[in-house]
């Protein structure tokens, strides 16, 4: 019995340390962010600030220099949000729509086109930019929103394709038979039995599409214009506009609303995640 509760102190110390590892950076974020300008030059990096402010928050948002325009991460935050909404539900739509067909109803081919559209999973991001240019120059969308927004579908669909695929393979073909026994069509079947079926992959891809997409600095920074960068691009110019004194708490606070979105959306799922859990183990 002394040997299991050592092992397991054991256990979690090293667990402790790691997580501590890990949320250190954080920590040194977040107090900084609430520190003055004058505590940051003179305090030390883990002390906490002895009179917490968010005046860099405010700075950091609205009045911060990105370049040349002083208008903070607002414009950038909106352009984000503009942008990736649209990207992740509609990636998501079409890989679903592509998984459902590709593994309930296959046809001639079906197998090596889902080959093929592996490749796009593996695909260096750098290997796309040039075509990708072109095409969005001959769509007349290209340094917008709305070109970022494709960009993002495009390559979102491989990925998207990929998760659907492998989760309906495991859905019983005896449910779409029957379906089809009543007189159900293609369209009736996906959106009355296989869609309400696919919650669990439906909150994994939109957690790993908004994840991608938001956090994505390459496309952002090839494919957008002066009025079309997203956040990660803002947070890079504030980071990077030289100034006499470099200000490391509107960095700081810069960066947490930067990632404030993707840490929403962590929380939410893992809401959903031990919500499911627990209802499994009342039902075991």
């Amino acid at each position: 019995m002394n040997r299991i509760n050592l092992h397991r102190l054991v256990l979690w110390g090293i667990l402790l340390l790691f997580a501590l590892w890990f949320l250190a950076p954080l920590y040194v974020m977040v107090v900084t962010s609430l520190k003055d300008a004058d505590q940051v030059r003179s305090g030390n990096l883990l002390s906490l600030p002895t009179a917490p402010t968010l005046s860099s928050w405010s700075k950091a948002w609205s009045t911060a220099c990105t370049g040349v325009e002083c208008n903070g991460l607002q414009p950038f935050f909106w352009n984000s949000v503009l942008m990736v909404v649209p990207a992740v539900l509609v990636s998501t739509l079409l890989g679903s729509i592509n998984g459902y067909v590709l593994s309930k109803w296959k046809f001639r081919g079906s197998e090596t086109l889902f080959a093929f559209m592996l490749f796009g999973v593996f695909m260096p991001m750098q290997v796309v930019l040039l075509p990708m240019s072109q095409v969005l120059g001959w769509l007349g969308i290209a340094s917008s929103v709305w070109g970022l927004m494709a960009v993002h579908i495009v390559a979102g669909i491989p990925s998207t394709t990929l998760f659907f695929r492998n989760y309906y393979v495991g859905l019983p073909d005896e449910l779409i038979k029957a379906a089809q026994l009543d007189g159900a069509s293609f369209w009736q079947i996906f959106w009355r039995i296989v869609i309400p079926l696919s919650t669990p992959i439906l909150v994994v891809t939109l957690i790993w599409q908004f994840t991608n997409i938001w956090n994505d600095f390459l496309y952002g920074v090839v494919f957008s214009g002066a009025d079309s960068k997203p956040i990660t691009v803002g947070l890079n110019n504030l980071a990077n506009t030289s100034s006499s004194v470099k200000e490391y708490n509107v960095d700081m606070a810069a960066a947490l609303i930067a990632a404030l979105p993707t840490l929403f959306v962590y929380v939410v799922a893992g809401k959903y995640f031990v919500r499911g859990l627990t209802a499994g183990a009342v039902k075991g």
